[in-house]
C-alpha cells in the first residue's frame, strides 16, 4: 500500500488506515453476520436493529477516518443516537435476549454504555477534526464490537 508525501507522518497515517482497513474486514462481516440472522423492521429486535445501523455508520466512519473527514464521521454517527436506550429497554421488556450468556445480561448493559461513551468520544474529535483521536477511537470501538461478539453472540 502506497500512500506517499511526508515520511513520518505519513507512513503513521499510512498505517493506522491500514490498521483500520484490516479491523473492519474483521468486524463488518460479524455485523453482516447478525443482520442476515434476523430481518429488520419496525418493532424488530432493538439489538438487532442497533446492529444494523453500527454496520452501517463504521462502513463509513472507517472511510471518514482514513482521510481525517470528522464531518463525515459525525454525519455517520447521526442515527446512533438514541439506539442504546432502545436496547437497554427492549432487555427490560424481553424484545432483547443476549444469544450467549444470558445470565450475564448486566455485563452486557454495562459494555453497551461503555461502548456508546466511546462513541460519543469519538463524535466530539470528530467535532475537532483531529484525525489521531478518531483513528485511536475508532480502532478501540471496532475492538469492543469484536470482544462482544465473541463474548455474547453464538
Amino acid at each position: 500500500m502506497y500512500c506517499g508525501g511526508n515520511a513520518v507522518k505519513k507512513n503513521a497515517v499510512c498505517l493506522c488506515s491500514f490498521a483500520l482497513l484490516m479491523l473492519s474486514v474483521v468486524s463488518v462481516p460479524a455485523f453482516r453476520a447478525a443482520a442476515q440472522e434476523h430481518s429488520p423492521s419496525p418493532g424488530a429486535n432493538p439489538l438487532v436493529n442497533e446492529m444494523l445501523l453500527l454496520d452501517k455508520a463504521f462502513q463509513e466512519i472507517v472511510s471518514a477516518v482514513a482521510v481525517g473527514d470528522g464531518q463525515r464521521v459525525r454525519k455517520a454517527l447521526e442515527p446512533l443516537h438514541g439506539v442504546m436506550e432502545k436496547t437497554r429497554e427492549g432487555v427490560h421488556s424481553g424484545t432483547v435476549r443476549i444469544p450467549r450468556k444470558p445470565h450475564r445480561v448486566k455485563e452486557f448493559i454495562k459494555l453497551d454504555r461503555k461502548f456508546h461513551m466511546g462513541l460519543e468520544a469519538l463524535e466530539s474529535a470528530a467535532q475537532k477534526n483531529n484525525q489521531q483521536k478518531m483513528l485511536s477511537l475508532t480502532k478501540k470501538l471496532l475492538d469492543e464490537c469484536v470482544n462482544c461478539h465473541r463474548t455474547f453472540r453464538k
